[in-house]
């Protein structure tokens, strides 16, 4: 393949985000390592049930950096510099809100969530002593996914990836400092991951007055809120929620039908999806390239560049898929005997590991979609194709033939699901967006 500007355009957006991504189960195995020095393994329970409450939370409001890079990216693309600024306000706007809602009723979230989680008094105790040090960490979160949105949808890829590396240099000296310096526990943790997290707000905000002061604009309330703005502002990202909320749901009843099989098998499809999530850290690379790059066309309102970005978008995502999975083919058996020892579980594993080899090429164009659908910010067919592919092909594929497949009927639906999703986009894109 011809080594285009759009080639380069997209690696130099693509790579950032492959770095970016990989941060991210770094800390949470520095966490989880730090806590396994400690003698009793209560503070290992805490941590876990600590973050996953975060991850749900978390997760559920992505749709904001999602959103805001396909809106910021069509705003830069149609050169409207005054939209580009609106677009970071309004985000930060919602960002703040979302935080305030949060520290608000930090009280029943915490209930609610130890009502669904299980685990032993002791654990509960360090697990909520945990949530209410790192709740004060949700200004600063949910506003990072603000700006990372922005400063992807200005074309720059680079500075979300230097704060995502500041964030966790810091989050992991001080980890090391209070836990085996001022003997902390979970707590310690903790309030490391708060001021990494402020760390990196602060960083946001000095890479934005360095690189684009000229956008820093004060506007009347009347503009950031005009009807018309705010009515596509708060469509794009309810639509987006809405498809995130549903993926969530769909990878959280993955796992608890895992575990309703067993713990072994709860065991191997935890260690499984792994590789899916290794393969995502890529895959997702090329698709926050792709919301950039097709906002910003879409914004010029250039067709050919559209067309042509997409194409190679399409190049990069199946050959890395086609290179994933050969290397899952080859490696699989030896990456298994690295995430565990137990031979019992990796004789399991080798039951189901064809369905890890299938899912990089299943699902790889459903992830560049993705990405081309929040640039030309469709939000309304990437809402329904998720609720498509999660209720009427997901869930029908799963029941319809767990009666005699059993854990394999779990993996096909997966994989079937992320084909549909791709299927069911590729044909919405042909009919009703490309011609709109």
């Amino acid at each position: 393949m011809r080594f285009s500007p759009i080639n380069k355009d997209i690696l130099k957006l693509a790579i950032p985000n492959i770095v970016t991504n990989i941060t991210v189960p770094l800390l949470g195995l520095v966490d989880l390592a730090l806590m396994g020095q400690l003698n009793d393994p209560i503070f290992i329970g805490a941590i876990a049930i600590g973050a996953i409450i975060f991850n749900v939370i978390y997760s559920s409001f992505n749709f904001l950096r999602m959103g805001s890079t396909g809106l910021t990216a069509q705003a830069w693309g149609a050169k409207k510099k005054d939209e580009v600024s609106l677009v970071l306000i309004r985000s930060l706007l919602v960002a703040m809100g979302l935080a305030a809602s949060l520290l608000l009723l930090q009280y029943p979230i915490q209930w609610v969530s130890f009502l669904i989680l299980d685990g032993s008094n002791e654990v509960r105790v360090l697990a909520q002593e945990y949530f209410y040090i790192r709740i004060w960490a949700a200004p600063a979160t949910i506003g990072l996914y603000a700006f990372f949105g922005w400063f992807l949808g200005v074309q720059n890829a680079k500075v979300p990836m230097i704060i995502a590396l500041v964030i966790n240099v810091v989050n992991i000296g001080l980890n090391l400092f209070f836990v085996l310096v001022l003997g902390m526990k979970s707590d310690g943790v903790a309030l490391a991951t708060v001021i990494a997290q402020y760390s990196g707000l602060f960083l946001a905000i000095f890479f934005m007055l360095k690189q684009y002061r000229r956008y820093i604009k004060f506007f009347s309330v009347k503009i950031i809120f005009q009807t018309k703005a705010i009515t596509r502002f708060f469509r794009v990202n309810s639509d987006i929620f809405i498809r995130t909320l549903l993926l969530l749901l769909t990878i959280a009843f993955f796992t608890n039908t895992s575990a309703k099989l067993g713990d072994n098998i709860l065991a191997v499809n935890t260690l499984l999806f792994q590789f899916f999530f290794i393969f995502s850290y890529f895959a997702d690379g090329f698709a926050f390239g792709g919301e950039a790059l097709t906002g910003k066309a879409t914004g010029a309102k250039d067709k050919s560049l559209l067309n042509n970005t997409i194409s190679k978008l399409f190049y990069w995502g199946w050959g890395a898929a086609i290179a994933t999975s050969l290397f899952y083919m080859v490696g699989i058996d030896f990456m298994m005997s690295i995430l565990s020892n137990n031979v019992t579980l990796r004789e399991i594993a080798k039951e189901y590991s064809i369905w890890v080899i299938l899912i990089p090429i299943t699902s790889t164009a459903a992830f560049i979609w993705d990405g081309i659908y929040v640039g030309v910010t469709a939000s309304k067919e990437m809402r329904n194709v998720m609720i498509i592919s999660s209720l009427f092909i997901f869930l029908p594929t799963y029941y319809l033939t767990s009666g005699y497949w059993g854990n394999n009927a779990l993996w096909f639906a997966m994989n079937l699901f992320m084909a549909g999703r791709t299927v069911l986009m590729w044909y919405w894109w042909k009919r009703k967006i490309s011609v709109s």
